[in-house]
Formats: C-alpha cells, sequence, structure tokens
C-alpha cells in the first residue's frame, strides 16, 4: 500500500496497526470512517465529507478530537505528499479505545489515511438482488457511516459475486429498494432520473446529493422516490454514485443487459465539470 496516516500528531507511512486486543471497538465495534476522494488535481466536496465523519462520531457516542476542519487540513497537507494530480483515497477513522458496551467518548482516537487508489474504469458493472436487507433506523446505527454496517453490505457484496455478479441491489426491510451495497442506486426511465428517497435504511450520500442539484440544475427532471426492483429491471438505464467511483454505470441487472444512456453519461459528465470548478 502507497499511503500516508496521520497518527498522534504524525505521518506514518504503510499500513500501520491501530486496534488493541482489548480496545472498545475491537470487541464493541464502535468505529467510523468517511470516504473522499482526490483526482486530477481536484477534492469534489472535501469539506462536506470531513464534516459527515465527526457527525458519523457523534451518532455513536464518539468524540471527535480534531474538528472537521482540522481534518481537512490535515488531509491536504496528506494529499501534498503524492505526486499532483495522482488519484487517492481518504479516509478518516475514528474509533473508541475504552467503555463498556457504550463508548468512553473521551477515548475516542482518528487516523487519517490518504492512500494511493485508481478511480475504477466506468466500463460497466453487473448487480442482482439480494436477500440480505439494509437495516431500519431502529434496528442499527444508520444515521451514521459506521463500520458495522459494512458487514451486512458485505454479504450482500458476497452474495452476489458468488452468483457470478460484480454487486447487489439491497432492499430496505419494507422491500422497496435501498441502494447498492456501498454506492446509491439510479435509474432513468423516459427522459427523468429516479433514485430511492431517504429513509434512515441508507447513506443519503454526498455524491448523491450534488449530482441530484446538478442536475435539476441542468433542468432534468429527477425524482426522490419509493422504488421497486421490478422498476430497477425495467428501467432505461442505471447507474451508481458514491465516493469510490463517483458516477458509474451499470451495464447488467439480473439478465438484462443494458447500455450506458444519456442521463448517466450527462450525470458523470457534470460531476466531472463541478470537481473542476465547472
Amino acid at each position: 500500500m502507497n499511503g500516508w496516516h496521520f497518527i498522534d500528531g504524525q505521518w506514518v507511512a504503510g499500513n500501520p496497526l491501530l486496534l488493541g486486543a482489548w480496545s472498545h471497538a475491537t470487541w464493541m465495534g464502535c468505529a467510523v470512517f468517511d470516504g473522499a476522494r482526490a483526482f486530477e488535481g481536484v477534492t469534489p466536496d472535501l469539506d462536506l465529507h470531513c464534516q459527515r465523519a465527526v457527525r458519523s462520531a457523534t451518532a455513536l457516542g464518539l468524540a471527535s478530537p480534531l474538528s472537521a476542519g482540522e481534518i481537512e487540513e490535515i488531509v491536504r497537507d496528506g494529499i501534498a505528499r503524492f505526486p499532483a494530480g495522482a488519484a487517492l483515497y481518504i479516509r478518516p477513522f475514528l474509533w473508541s479505545e475504552d467503555g463498556f458496551m457504550a463508548p468512553d467518548p473521551a477515548s475516542t482516537r482518528i487516523a487519517i489515511s490518504v492512500v494511493e487508489y485508481p478511480l475504477p474504469d466506468p466500463r460497466g458493472s453487473s448487480v442482482c438482488l439480494s436477500r440480505w436487507r439494509r437495516p431500519s433506523p431502529e434496528t442499527a446505527p444508520t444515521d451514521g457511516k459506521a463500520v458495522a454496517l459494512y458487514a451486512q453490505a458485505g454479504r450482500a457484496c458476497g452474495e452476489a459475486r458468488r452468483k457470478g455478479f460484480d454487486d447487489a441491489v439491497m432492499l430496505d426491510p419494507l422491500g422497496n429498494v435501498a441502494e447498492f451495497s456501498s454506492a446509491n442506486l439510479w435509474i432513468a426511465k423516459d427522459g427523468a432520473a429516479h433514485t430511492p428517497v431517504p429513509n434512515g435504511t441508507f447513506l443519503n450520500g454526498i455524491t448523491r446529493q450534488r449530482v441530484i442539484r446538478l442536475l435539476r440544475t441542468a433542468g432534468v427532471e429527477v425524482h426522490e422516490r419509493s422504488m421497486t426492483f421490478q422498476e430497477v429491471l425495467d428501467a432505461d438505464e442505471v447507474f451508481s454514485t458514491g465516493n469510490y467511483g463517483k458516477v458509474m454505470p451499470i451495464t447488467r441487472v439480473e439478465g438484462r443487459d443494458l447500455q450506458p444512456g444519456p442521463i448517466y453519461t450527462q450525470a458523470r459528465s457534470l460531476y466531472w465539470s463541478f470537481a473542476h470548478g465547472g
């Protein structure tokens, strides 16, 4: 791993060990993170990602040792350690060291990672419906980007890959479409864009919110609403938004092949223009 990690006031290279055998987060799972990107010399919405990291920590009963602004300053210092324009993944990670059941907020630690990680090629990916569902807000810490949530997402993704697909579509507890395993889901139908309305079961992604604003400003009709999986199967286009790949096409849903369409293409173009100051 070509990366730098800011821990206890200094930068450390490689893949340093963080948690001990008796750290509260090790056995109670109290940890959160956020992801941001640097690429082509830009860092779109970096401030919002740093702010969300602090909010996620608060949602789980942690107390970030650094403000969002301080995290952002450290991230920018880390970016400067790489060649200009390098594709990087940025991850503030916060966890609890002490506590029993509930974490001791005063024991919260933070590691800020900046690692070389290429953006995925937007060649298209395949998805299938998962039997594993997203939890409701009453049953899991869905109001933060909690590490604990990704065990369920990992089961869905693993199930899809065993079936020969790249990723999974996850439903919410009521059977409506929620998201992919780690990205927000979009469809296009009859010239309009549609995406599941945030209902507390999945993260209302920063890239998702940005693309909604960009499309609407460009005159594209965007509907946030409840959606069935049959609508995904019948869509003209399917695509995703998320920090890892930003805006990515889906070219196969179950047994149906699709092509990247005009709304996906416009969404990706608008996002790249926004990221570069457009």
